[in-house]
């Protein structure tokens, strides 16, 4: 948790007012601060006096036509809760321009620890239990991936057939809309992806941002208190929401490109392999990885487009947050492991 960065700020008082309409019981003034963890909507904390409440609005700045909807995820958490409950409650969305200039959604905060690049001071993460969390990581994900997504109000975010082809041929599009002056190429990866892409294997609930820092975990037993980050999610391919989550799960072999990149703590001893990861997934689903280099690549890809996005703000003006200063390197190395895959393959 940090301060307000000056660009990131928006109005309180009037943030403030709009909520006391929504929610009564609020009383004095919040405490607001901001989450650091995230590279795509802007999360902040505000405390009122018995109330932790979190609020999620969308960066300033080009994006992508589909991106960053805060109506859209607030239908997918209200329609989500009653089946995956590890939802965090939302408690208002606000649509009216004249309050902060967008939407913006506000929710219950969920209590527990967010896992970043390391482990916070005290958490003990030994090889027992960093090997449980990776099993409850993955078991989690296998518990999503259950829910009916027939489920009323849950089922008219699937678009049918062609979950795959869509996917790559939408990120093969905005990966070229964000390109900066030394980006790479990725034409011949995406080349291969569109000719490799393998029949959806079925349609369910995907979230389309696993990773542990979406965890919130309890600190005495790493249980899973709730999951966050719903922007991306939708009804699609479970393979393709393995891959896309694999793509940020660095192990310690990976090369000091990935390490330096990390962004959780997947590279201790104790954790998974990919490979083991994809082994108990398909284990607990009875789903089978036979086309594994296809999803992996695509999730590698993927993670290079939504970085390259970030970048074409940065390099644009539209944020000047630090964090983002180094992700051309990120793409770079993305753009490598690709490439070594297509050959590969």
């Amino acid at each position: 948790m940090n301060a307000v960065r000056a660009e990131d700020a928006f109005d309180v008082a009037r943030v403030d007012t709009w909520l006391k309409r929504q929610l009564p019981h609020l009383t004095g003034t919040p405490e607001v601060s901001q989450f650091t963890g995230g590279a795509s909507n802007l999360t902040y904390l505000l405390r009122y006096p018995g109330a932790e409440l979190v609020l999620r609005r969308p960066p300033a700045g080009h994006k992508a036509a589909s991106a960053h909807d805060m109506v859209r995820e607030h239908h997918v958490l209200r329609a989500l809760a009653p089946a995956f409950p590890l939802v965090p409650a939302v408690r208002a969305l606000c649509r009216d321009p004249a309050v902060i200039g967008c939407d913006f959604l506000v929710m219950d905060r969920v209590p527990g620890v967010v896992l970043r690049r390391d482990p916070p001071p005290g958490l003990a993460l030994d090889t027992a239990r960093a090997t449980a969390l990776s099993e409850t990581y993955v078991d989690t994900l296998v518990e999503l991936h259950r829910v009916d997504p027939t489920t009323p109000g849950l089922a008219e975010l699937g678009r049918g057939e062609g979950y795959v082809r869509r996917q790559v041929e939408g990120w093969t599009r905005r990966y070229e809309r964000a390109r900066t002056p030394g980006s790479p190429d990725f034409a011949a990866v995406t080349s291969w992806l569109a000719a490799h892409r393998p029949a959806d294997t079925g349609a369910r609930v995907i979230h389309n941002d696993w990773r542990l820092d979406n965890l919130v975990l309890n600190a005495d037993d790493l249980r899973v208190r709730g999951v966050l980050d719903w922007e991306m999610a939708t009804i699609g391919d479970p393979l393709m929401d393995l891959g896309s989550a694999l793509a940020y799960w660095t192990e310690a072999g990976d090369g000091p490109a990935a390490l330096a990149a990390r962004r959780q703590p997947s590279h201790l001893p104790g954790m998974y392999t990919r490979a083991q990861i994809v082994a108990r997934y398909c284990a607990r689903t009875g789903l089978h990885a036979d086309h594994w280099p296809f999803y992996e690549t695509f999730g590698r890809f993927r993670l290079a487009a939504i970085a390259q996005q970030i970048t074409y703000r940065y390099h644009h003006g539209q944020t000047h947050n630090p964090a983002f200063r180094d992700l051309p390197a990120v793409v770079a190395d993305l753009h490598r492991r690709c490439t070594a895959a297509v050959r590969a393959a």
